[in-house]
């Protein structure tokens, strides 16, 4: 086991959280955010914490897609185009190839799809 319940890095409060590290919550919990900025929510000073926003069209997504990829395998964007959250929570770990092409092949069916 990576992160034992008693003793891991998560049974007690990081002194500085933040959410590439330390930060946990449920798959639920992060579509309903992603949700919320889909449907102009109302949070207050902005996106922050190194979301990107899709200022071009390169590939599948349409411009003002926005969202993030993170370190730990796991990508979320919200397409306000196309009404459409999609949430990857795969933990591999972004530091083997085969995470990022994961990526790239579930937001390319995501999108097959529609």
């Amino acid at each position: 086991m990576w992160d034992e319940a008693e003793a891991g890095r998560h049974s007690k409060p990081p002194a500085f959280p933040g959410g590439g590290g330390g930060l946990n919550s449920t798959a639920d919990d992060y579509h309903a955010y992603f949700r919320m900025l889909l449907n102009h929510g109302t949070h207050q000073g902005g996106w922050g914490f190194g979301m990107a926003v899709r200022t071009y069209r390169g590939d599948y997504a349409p411009v003002g897609q926005f969202g993030w990829d993170g370190g730990s395998g796991t990508s979320t964007y919200a397409d306000p185009v196309n009404g459409i959250v999609g949430v990857l929570l795969t933990q591999v770990g972004a530091t083997v190839p085969s995470a990022t092409q994961l990526m790239l092949d579930f937001w390319t069916t995501l999108y097959q799809a529609i």
